[in-house]
């Protein structure tokens, strides 16, 4: 491996990194200082605990508009909060269920929703995107719905295109339908401003160490007031609560929450959103748009240099799957990573349908290169140079020389 002057961290779509100093500061003062379970004593550290737990339910709720903390489950990840989501609202039981989602969506929708599908209880129509800005039409949704629609669910971002989808006409096409929508905010949350009143969104999945920039192993799902009459819990267990009781309590958040919750996790978590509330999710979103303004001008002019997605600013974030003539994207991943310190990710992304849509699933998918709020404009200059380097070594033949 050549020597490189840095490492260049571009894969905030997997993880961000860096996190702010204060989610590893919150985290190991809870080590030292707390450590012990919510819910379970009446002792100081375990009160502790769970004001650490309310306090992050409120700040989320700060954060999207949600009117009432105890709706905030805590989760393992997204993952996990779209699966208590899509699976608690459909009924294993009962035929003849339909749900919507889209080619735009990520295999934390996909997956789910087609394993119901295999076990016969489910209906699933995936509505197209269109292949030139990886968004869907609107309509496409409102003809697929049928009688038997249980739910619409949506990734709001992509995390190939970077396209924003039109979040709030969906949800008000959903709540005019009276049909539950179930949103995946993985990329979109703490990059974009969410709002599940204003953009009538039943369940918002998310996860702690993506746009909140918490660590790994958080999420959480917003549950709208109501709907928890609706939603089947997956896993029952312990809480704290109703311990004389052998079935699982009604209240929330303990109906979907058993067993001991990841509070130090959590605690990162609540500081990773209170950045994100101090620097305000306007601002943060600014400066990436900057970026992508930054990275497109850049990359333009570069002949045998595709990007996928929206070819401008406009309904996109700093999300960048780009293609080399020439080169595989494993290959470019690794010459983006040996020769200049750029870490990008490679492949399918866990969203075939997007890569069937765009024609790359059989030739490996894509390079992506993903933003974060620590990312500089001159980084993405550095990256932008870098593609156009490796893109002009291939046509001549010769290796890069820095």
């Amino acid at each position: 491996m050549s020597l490189v002057p840095r490492r260049l961290y571009l894969d905030n779509a997997a993880t961000s990194f860096p996190k702010p100093p204060e989610v590893t500061t919150a985290m190991s003062r809870y080590a030292y200082e707390c450590g012990a379970s919510a819910g379970r004593g009446a002792y100081a550290e375990a009160l502790a605990s769970s004001r650490v737990l309310d306090s992050c339910r409120r700040a989320i709720c700060k954060l999207i508009n949600g009117p009432s903390p105890e709706h905030a489950i805590f989760t393992l990840n997204c993952t996990d909060a779209l699966n208590l989501a899509l699976k608690g609202l459909i009924d294993p039981l009962k035929t003849k269920q339909h749900v919507i989602c889209t080619a735009g969506d990520h295999n934390s929708i996909l997956r789910p929703l087609f394993a119901m599908r295999d076990y016969g209880y489910l209906d699933v129509t995936c509505v197209p995107i269109d292949t030139a800005n990886g968004l869907v039409d609107v309509d496409d949704i409102r003809r697929a719905v049928r009688k038997e629609t249980r739910l619409i669910a949506l990734t709001h971002v992509s995390n190939v295109t970077g396209s924003v989808q039109p979040l709030r006409e969906i949800g008000r096409l959903a709540r005019e339908l009276a049909v539950p929508f179930v949103v995946d905010a993985a990329q979109s949350i703490g990059h974009l401003s969410i709002d599940v009143d204003a953009d009538c969104i039943d369940l918002l999945a998310a996860p702690g160490h993506k746009g909140l920039l918490g660590p790994l192993g958080t999420g959480f799902l917003y549950i709208r007031p109501g709907l928890e009459k609706m939603l089947r819990p997956l896993r029952e267990g312990g809480t704290g609560s109703r311990s004389d009781e052998p079935t699982q309590p009604q209240l929330l958040p303990d109906k979907y929450e058993p067993g001991s919750v990841n509070a130090i996790g959590i605690a990162g978590l609540l500081a990773g959103i209170e950045y994100v509330l101090f620097e305000t999710v306007e601002k943060l979103a600014r400066h990436e748009a900057s970026l992508v303004r930054t990275f497109i001008e850049n990359l333009m002019g570069i002949d045998g240099l595709t990007y996928l997605g929206p070819q401008g600013v406009r309904d996109r974030i700093g999300v960048f799957s780009v293609l080399i003539n020439g080169i595989t994207p494993l290959e470019l991943s690794k010459r983006l990573e040996d020769e200049f310190g750029l870490l990008t990710r490679s492949g399918l992304h866990c969203a075939p349908f997007v890569h069937q849509a765009f024609d790359t699933a059989q030739t490996g998918g894509a390079t992506r290169l993903s933003f974060g709020p620590f990312v500089s404009r001159q980084d993405v200059k550095f990256a932008a140079d870098a593609l156009a380097q490796v893109t002009e070594s291939i046509e001549r033949g010769l290796p890069v020389s820095k």
